[in-house]
């Protein structure tokens, strides 16, 4: 019988009763006639129960994961107190609707709900009636449908072969719980005292260790006589397995209790041969000691490893310290002490092995070329510690990768984010059980020399707990003045880090605690354009994913076209990870056709990719017009690249309000609230002092007011919005800016900028305004990204409304009430 009565919507187990259960629920033969007689509704609200089904009459308690399931308990109990209770028929569904779950189920009735201190919602809920689905209502915001009673069929409660199964099933019940120890004797008076047959059936029903489709079974038998012989069949079943498995632990305790007495023995005959003699752990303890000659540390390391030897040598083998101290020593010997692979300093191998690897990113490769130059001419210079700072999946670990294979050094990667115990970098202490050295330590191990390219990955993503800090710890290892000695906890001795060169990953820096950051050199990784995409998917993404694929080149051709429309129609990136997932999206096409022996599309088109990856799923914005006042374009800086954005404004007759809206951050309110006083202290000398400002209430927003969005680099759009607004001028056409702006009339040069003009080229923008300090940004750009497009650089906020607001007045001008 089962062990528990306690379940869960999410994950109910009704197989133990618990021995500290206070009671078990019972039915008189009054409170089932009651039940018999009354009437059920003509809908419920139904409740999937994932791993249990519910029987009339039964009482059990269920705890409530869903928020469907929650919101449905909160809703009856506040009600009539009256659901339906069905099983599902796949518990793995976790959002179930009328086609996984069964169409009989158990009306019941709320009797409690307790809020759990752990935030669960525990109900105790008792069945009623059974009850058969007619029609699903709803099944928002949870399933509602309409029901009719499955009446019991009548049967001779007093025959003799009824009573006969009646009495077995009491009577094995009871076998059962004597037999199991995990059910307590108290459930013995419970079975005693049940007076109904329907009920002893359900309750044991209930209670049996049976997968739920058995259980419905049992629930679905139209005869209560049917029921109790499955009933008394299964309990047969579970009380031959409850004594085998009996049997079977008497036995093993037999020989459990004999291998301990032959290992007593066993230890007193060790004893004695070794008071005779006869034997030594001196061997072992030699073997150690001539691994110690071949060793290159240091003085200091090598009398700290001889007292441990002695150490050992003083220990009875039979402790459990021997071990401990073992395996300490052998780390000891395992760490590459003073061994140094030879460095390979071929510039132009690694510049080779480096454009191999990766297309584009030339800055960073000219960067980490530079490192390499200083290291090959000052050879014992400490090596640096880089930080690779950018989007996700632009190859910022596998640079690290290359950077190994180019100085040919040993490859080592520990990830960190998630990291939230100090012990991850420093390492436990001897005296803890399960001690180890920290993932530093053990990765030189692993990497066998002192001097790999050691890549910590995710290193923005640390965070701390009551464990410590490992951002603090890391500190030490990070900084070139210190890790010369680094003090791993477990190895209680310094180990020189100076010739590791480090390599950092990061997606932001932000988190990164300021002191770690000052200690390394950050490079900053920039998204790739489309054109740098193309390239990186026609030479290594499907090249890769047809040799994963088990394709040949000919087998499919992503010819550039279709690829420029699978990059812009399909995936937002600043990376190529989303990209990689269509492309091997694509390819799997081709294999399955191949597979099939199908017709299929060997060189694609773009018109064809609707048909390969389905409707397309990104909607980038383009340029539309200048016909209306207060609309023009902006440029903006994503996670996932440059994008445009459109400020819009608006005039309404008020008191001079100004309202703000699209879901924006404070340094973008902070903006226009600056561009509006702008205008309205130079007014004069802008040539709108005839506006009526008191007067009319203004009204700023940025569409997509899902999106979150924030930074200062909106605030000369905002400003020529509302000069547009205020003098219904157009702006020109096909002209786009960014810039950041003072109450003083200045513009401030902002971030992003290949990203932005990347996005303006995209949306057809022709023209674009900048901050005059932005120059050198574009300067850095390759003159191909920036055919098509003239370049205006402004230092004050009236040159932005010199170039960017015409004096040809917008279609359907509004009739501005002029000042006093």
């Amino acid at each position: 019988m089962a062990k528990s009565i306690f379940g869960s919507l999410d994950n109910l187990s009704f197989h133990d009763i618990e021995a500290d259960a206070e009671l078990i629920p019972l039915m008189t033969s009054e409170d089932e006639e009651e039940l018999q007689n009354e009437a059920l509704p003509q809908s419920l609200p139904i409740l999937p129960l994932r791993n249990t089904v519910l029987f009339p009459g039964v009482v059990i308690p269920i705890t409530a994961g869903r928020d469907k399931s929650i919101q449905l308990i909160k809703e009856a109990n506040t009600g009539d107190k009256v659901i339906g209770v069905v099983a599902q028929k796949e518990d793995a569904v976790e959002n179930p609707t009328a086609k996984d779950i069964h169409n009989l189920g158990t009306v019941a009735r709320i009797l409690r709900v307790l809020k759990m201190p752990d935030g669960n919602t525990t109900v105790i809920i008792q069945g009623k009636k059974r009850f058969k689905i007619n029609e699903i209502l709803t099944e928002e915001p949870y399933l509602k449908a309409t029901i009719a009673e499955v009446p019991e069929t009548t049967i001779d409660t007093k025959s003799k072969e009824f009573q006969a199964v009646i009495d077995s099933i009491k009577e094995l019940a009871l076998q059962i719980i004597q037999e199991n120890p995990n059910i307590p004797s108290e459930a013995s008076f419970a079975i005693k005292n049940i007076q109904s047959p329907s009920f002893l059936v359900n309750f044991v029903s209930s209670n049996l260790n049976l997968p739920v489709a058995e259980k419905q079974e049992i629930l679905e038998l139209e005869s209560l006589h049917e029921r109790a012989l499955i009933c008394l069949k299964h309990m047969n079943n579970e009380y031959q397995k409850l004594a085998l498995k009996n049997d079977i632990q008497n036995r093993v305790r037999t020989d459990l209790d004999q291998q301990q007495r032959e290992y007593y023995l066993h230890q007193q005959l060790k004893t004695i041969q070794e008071e005779l003699g006869g034997v030594s752990y001196e061997e072992e303890l030699d073997e150690l000691r001539e691994r110690a000659k071949k060793m290159q540390w240091d003085t200091a390391t090598a009398q700290h490893f001889d007292k441990e030897i002695g150490r050992l040598q003083r220990m009875n083998p039979q402790v459990s310290e021997y071990s401990i101290q073992r395996n300490y020593l052998d780390l000891l010997l395992d760490l590459p002490w003073n061994v140094f692979s030879q460095d390979r300093f071929d510039l132009k191998k690694a510049q080779r092995i480096l454009d191999r690897d990766h297309y584009g990113l030339e800055e960073v490769k000219k960067r980490i070329i530079e490192y390499l130059a200083v290291l090959k001419l000052r050879n014992d210079m400490k090596s640096p510690i880089l930080c690779l700072y950018g989007p996700p999946g632009v190859g910022k670990t596998s640079l690290g990768k290359s950077i190994a294979e180019a100085l040919g050094r040993s490859y080592v990667r520990i990830s960190l984010g998630g990291m939230r115990d100090e012990a991850e970098i420093r390492g436990h202490r001897k005296t803890y059980i399960g001690a180890q050295p920290g993932r530093i330590i053990q990765s030189l191990k692993k990497a066998k020399t002192a001097n790999p390219v050691f890549v910590l990955d995710e290193i923005d993503k640390l965070s701390n707990g009551v464990q410590g800090d490992p951002a603090a710890a890391l500190l030490e290892v990070l900084d070139p003045e210190q890790n010369h000695a680094f003090y791993d906890n477990y190895l209680e001795l310094g180990f020189d880090l100076s010739k590791v060169m480090f390599v950092a990953t990061a997606n932001s820096l932000a988190p990164i605690h300021p002191a770690l950051r000052d200690r390394m050199e950050i490079i900053d990784v920039n998204g790739y354009t489309q054109e740098e995409k193309v390239a990186i998917a026609q030479r290594h993404l499907l090249p890769k994913q047809l040799t994963e694929h088990g394709l040949e080149k000919e087998h499919l051709k992503l010819k550039t076209p279709t690829l420029k429309a699978l990059i812009q129609n399909y995936t937002r990136e600043s990376g190529v990870r989303g990209l990689e997932k269509q492309v091997a999206k694509t390819v799997r096409y081709a294999a399955k056709s191949i597979a099939m022996e199908e017709a299929y599309l060997q060189d694609p088109t773009p018109a064809d990719l609707t048909t390969i990856l389905g409707p397309q799923k990104v909607f980038h914005d383009l340029y539309e017009n200048n016909q209306t006042a207060g609309v023009v374009t902006g440029l903006a800086w994503t996670s996932v690249g440059g994008d445009i954005l459109f400020i819009e404004s608006a005039l309404a007759p008020g008191k001079g309000g100004l309202t703000i809206t699209g879901n924006l951050g404070k340094v973008m309110k902070e903006s226009a609230t600056i561009a509006l006083e702008y205008l309205k202290a130079n007014a004069d000398r802008l040539k709108i002092k005839g506006f009526a400002f008191s007067q009319y209430d203004i009204h700023i927003h940025v569409p997509e007011g899902a999106t979150p969005k924030d930074g200062p680099s909106a605030g000369i759009t905002m400003l020529t919005s509302l000069f547009s607004l205020i003098t219904q001028n157009r702006v020109k056409k096909n002209l786009a800016m960014t810039g950041e702006i003072t109450l003083r009339g200045r513009v401030l040069p902002v971030g992003g900028i290949k990203e932005k003009i990347l996005a303006a080229k995209r949306a057809n923008i022709k023209e674009i305004i900048l901050c005059h300090k932005n120059k050198k940004d574009i300067d850095a750009i390759e003159p191909h990204y920036l055919k098509g497009l003239q370049f205006h650089y402004v230092e004050t906020m009236e040159e932005v409304l010199q170039w960017a607001v015409t004096d040809q007045k917008v279609k359907h001008p509004k009739k501005l009430i002029p000042t006093d």
